[in-house]
């Protein structure tokens, strides 16, 4: 399992990587081409930590339909991407061990 993470890490990349799930960033901001280098084509989930970088959403469906979209987030998310959002979660809620154990189990 592969997980490109927009973002601010809020330490799930570590507890991704502890149960086995491949981890990419994408360097600066959500583009396109960014998205690309990170493997986006490859990748199960797109997880997000800032909705700011909300618009890296349609341009990953567009090369990965079938990418997994997780917010994680104290934000709201913005109404353009909720119709692609498939897990929305605020970090206060669930640790990041719990959150990454349920992505790996879910696939």
């Amino acid at each position: 399992m592969k997980a490109v993470i927009v973002g601010p890490d809020r330490s799930l990349s570590d507890a991704l990587a502890d149960v086995g799930v491949e981890i990419a960033f994408v360097e600066g901001m959500a583009t396109g081409e960014s998205l690309d280098a990170a493997g986006i084509v490859d990748a199960d989930l797109l997880v997000l930590s800032d909705t700011a970088e909300a618009t890296a959403v349609p341009v990953a469906k567009d090369r990965n339909p079938d990418v997994r979209v997780v917010f994680y987030t104290h934000d709201g998310i913005p109404e353009f991407v909720r119709g692609q959002l498939d897990l929305a979660i605020d970090p206060d809620l669930l640790s990041p061990g719990v959150v990454a154990e349920e992505l790996a189990g879910a696939a």
